[in-house]
């Protein structure tokens, strides 16, 4: 149910005609990366009226729709957190079926690199504590016990949202978390997907000219390998699984 969406600035004037800043052209000279994290809702209307109701600043839900390559017709409305809680949050509710959505694609989900499920996507901070006390309230959610996460090198907060985690961290080390942080501060950095295979991630991250990706034990004791994000479209891209 989940995808990554990729985004490039194809025409610079009429993004800004379009846009007005938006933001996206820094971004990406900055280097890219992950910009947001956008959370799936069944019922967006009622989700920013419960936000509303915690006090959280939110956007109204603002429908969208777009037309693929193969003539199929996608809509959704999707809503942004204001600038009291600007956080790399977006909600979106597709209107069209899942069934509809997954026709453009077909056999998606079927990846020669093993990989199943985004397990985890991760959002660096300076303060953890406060931090995941305001994720807390966007959200609706309890605020989880921090643990110390030892791949990224990092204290952790996750947030359970179905079969994902959404990881809030700080770095008490040197490693991803920290260096996300010093290159482009506070923000989404990573994504975690689990694979049926370690091996199988690696030979095809190598037949596509991926040099060899760092490892590291995860404190589930699982492995895990990162893409770095000079490979990565400026983002670190890890997985976790099974040899």
């Amino acid at each position: 149910d989940e995808y990554i969406e990729l985004l490039a600035i194809r025409d610079a004037a009429e993004y800004k005609a379009a846009s007005g800043s938006g933001g996206l052209p820094d971004f990406i000279a900055a280097g890219g990366g992950i910009r947001y994290i956008v959370l799936q809702s069944d019922d967006l209307d009622g989700d920013i009226k419960a936000m509303r109701a915690r006090g959280i600043d939110v956007s109204n839900a603002v429908e969208g729709r777009r037309v693929t390559p193969s003539g199929i017709e996608l809509k959704w409305k999707a809503a942004t957190l204001g600038a009291n809680n600007a956080l790399p949050l977006v909600f979106v509710q597709h209107l069209t079926a899942l069934d509809e959505r997954r026709r453009q694609v077909p056999g998606a989900g079927s990846h020669p690199n093993g990989v199943t499920v985004l397990d985890r996507a991760y959002i660096v901070t300076d303060n953890l504590d406060a931090a995941a006390a305001l994720y807390a309230k966007v959200l609706g959610l309890p605020q989880p016990a921090i643990v110390k996460g030892t791949v990224i090198m990092s204290n952790m907060a996750v947030f359970q949202i179905g079969p994902h985690g959404l990881g809030v961290v700080q770095p008490y080390a040197d490693g991803p978390a920290a260096d996300a942080l010093k290159r482009r501060g506070t923000g989404s950095f990573q994504s975690l997907y689990r694979t049926t295979s370690m091996g199988a991630a690696a030979r095809w991250a190598a037949e596509h000219g991926l040099p060899p990706l760092p490892r590291g034990v995860r404190n589930t004791g699982e492995h895990a390998m990162l893409a770095t994000p000079d490979v990565a479209c400026g983002a670190y891209i890890g997985f976790v699984g099974p040899e």
